[in-house]
């Protein structure tokens, strides 16, 4: 098999996963990139839930609705027919059906709720909270409808997941709760959330800028995935900026060899009195951005060592909003996770 081809089977095989996780550095987007990946997997008649576990009500915004309640609710339509549905899980929520599910204790959890009980168990043990989330994230993909053709309620589910700095140990929740629990429905709600994390089943997706920061914590985030055995996807590169400059001209600049008279000419034929100041600031510029470049070359070429499918989305010129989503969306299917 060619390297093509094995990229392209990567690429399909990435794609045709039922759990989709989506984590990077703050400020990165991945928000963002969640949505508009659950948007692609809509497309075409699909029902896709995405879902967000950070209390911090980022779908709602994006997708310009009221906050979203602890039930699934739709957000938006895909072309062809598809359907994006959205929830926010709450720790708290998900203990008290925890409860209800495994005990019949719902309405006895909600007065554990009002005397603090429930903040207190996920202090203690945090790790309880990580599966009480990702809990609920393996019901909903494993979550059967007799209606629809394929048997599942959903066809996708998109996890809007917390930082990579965090993210290995969030996912690998039976490490997390095997000295708490070593049997019992905690335990078995671990050992479900892993079986849903199998690498045919799920994928961990980065997303990066082109920057020192994140494509660190990109490589970081992959290597500690791998050392728990966790499924990585591709990785996202966010907003990216295209040179403004030709590669000679990138080099000129950034040496500081730029022709000052040609400089001049052009701002001339501008409409605009060449200065010296002003073509000495031209030149700076110039040189920044020719910097700049060569530092996101240098990024790019560490992410290449990283050996996963690439994606490259470019810098919303206007800011993002739901029609940037969309656009977004397009862009992921067209390369369907493809570098």
């Amino acid at each position: 098999m060619s390297g093509d081809d094995m990229a392209r089977e990567t690429a399909v095989a990435l794609w045709d996963r039922r759990l989709h996780i989506v984590t990077g550095k703050g400020g990165t987007g991945k928000t963002t990139i969640a949505a508009a990946l659950a948007v692609a997997l809509a497309t075409g008649g699909r029902r896709v839930l995405l879902t967000e576990v950070e209390g911090r009500q980022q779908i709602a915004q994006l997708f310009d609705t009221p906050p979203l309640p602890y039930r699934e609710r739709k957000v938006a339509s895909a072309p062809g027919g598809g359907e994006v549905f959205a929830l926010a899980i709450d720790a708290d929520e998900a203990l008290l059906e925890y409860l209800e599910m495994f005990y019949n204790l719902r309405r006895a959890g909600r007065a554990l709720g009002r005397v603090g009980a429930v903040d207190f168990a996920t202090t203690v043990a945090p790790g309880v909270r990580d599966v009480l989330l990702t809990g609920k994230v393996k019901e909903a993909v494993n979550r059967p409808d007799g209606t629809r053709p394929s048997g599942l309620a959903y066809d996708a589910v998109v996890l809007d997941a917390p930082p990579t700095g965090r993210i290995a140990r969030f996912l690998n929740v039976t490490a997390e709760v095997a000295g708490l629990a070593r049997m019992g429905p905690i335990r078995a709600q671990a050992e479900g959330v892993m079986k849903v994390l199998a690498p045919e089943r799920a994928a961990v997706h980065l997303v990066t800028l082109l920057e020192e920061m994140p494509v660190q914590e990109t490589v970081d985030g992959i290597r500690e995935l791998r050392e728990v055995g966790l499924p990585v996807g591709a990785v996202v590169v966010n907003m990216v900026r295209r040179p403004l400059l030709a590669p000679a001209e990138l080099d000129l600049a950034r040496h500081g060899q730029l022709d000052y008279e040609e400089l001049a000419t052009g701002v001339k034929e501008a409409g605009i009195e060449p200065t010296e100041e002003l073509i000495a600031n031209l030149a700076w510029e110039a040189a920044q951005h020719a910097e700049r470049v060569a530092l996101e070359t240098a990024q790019r070429a560490e992410i290449a060592c990283l050996d996963r499918p690439v994606c490259e989305v470019p810098m919303a010129a206007d800011g993002v909003d739901v029609g940037t989503v969309y656009q977004i969306a397009e862009l992921l299917r067209s390369q369907r996770m493809n570098p």
